[in-house]
């Protein structure tokens, strides 16, 4: 098993030019996308498509109309944190979890558009594996990559930089996958390489991991939505550790779904 690690969006478009036949991505937007991915699919949702633009979304759900399906088609997400109001449509969902109920998801097909995390979904399309992956459902998704030989974890930022919490959960499954004793064990440190860039998410999960709820209050996106009234709770909704065992994989048509 070998672990590389993009830690900015600014990395993602290598990813077009890199054969990734062989490997197995797995993409991280703790706040929010991904971890709203996750509670979708475990309250019932039958699919998530991530899509990179609006116009995009619009577009399926245009398309579902016509085939008299509309129904079961829900729209998603944000932009700069806010849900989405275009083209004189507002879109049923945003970006929080806690908004994905099995009351208002259960069966639906739901097309999301994220700032960050859907477009580095979908630059990892090409790859062997896509899972979308959060501390909700981290354990889970160590075990799903057990027997792969290329892992790829990939840090969906905010804007164009770093996001912390996304360091913070790429190097945690980083230490499940090659055990938490490694730090100390030169033999599973041989026998797991891994890059500079994942022992930097490595080392950083292990310095928050004792108070990971804290850690993610004091990054950017943290304080961003603790300062938002009706989003604050999201942080903490977020660093729940492992609540929903369930893998979240991207199907060949572009399609997450709980397997």
């Amino acid at each position: 098993m070998k672990i590389e690690t993009i830690l900015t969006p600014a990395e993602l478009p290598v990813l077009a030019q890199r054969n990734l036949r062989a490997t197995a991505c797995v993409v991280f937007d703790v706040l929010r996308a991904t971890s709203t991915f996750v509670t979708a699919l475990h309250h019932g949702a039958q699919a998530i498509i991530p899509v990179s633009e609006i116009s995009e979304a619009l577009e399926i759900q245009r398309s579902e109309v016509r085939g008299q399906r509309s129904e079961a088609i829900l729209l998603g997400g944000e932009r700069n944190g806010i849900r989405i109001s275009a083209d004189g449509i507002d879109f049923e969902l945003g970006n929080s979890p806690r908004d994905y109920t099995p009351e208002r998801v259960r069966g639906k097909t739901i097309v999301s558009t994220t700032t960050n995390g859907t477009r580095a979904l979908r630059a990892c399309a090409r790859a062997k594996t896509v899972l979308a992956a959060s501390f909700l459902n981290l354990t889970a998704t160590a075990e799903f990559l057990r027997g792969e030989n290329e892992i790829l974890l990939v840090c969906a930022g905010t804007g164009d930089g770093i996001a912390d919490e996304d360091v913070l959960a790429a190097g945690a499954l980083a230490e499940l996958l090659v055990g938490s004793s490694r730090c100390d064990d030169r033999t599973a440190q041989r026998a797991v390489p891994t890059s500079a860039a994942t022992e930097v998410a490595l080392k950083n999960w292990q310095a928050a991991k004792p108070d990971l709820l804290a850690a993610i209050s004091l990054a950017k996106n943290g304080m961003r939505l603790l300062a938002i009234p009706e989003l604050c709770d999201d942080v903490a909704f977020c660093a729940q550790r492992d609540i929903f065992p369930l893998v979240a994989a991207m199907s060949p048509d572009g399609a997450l779904r709980r397997v």
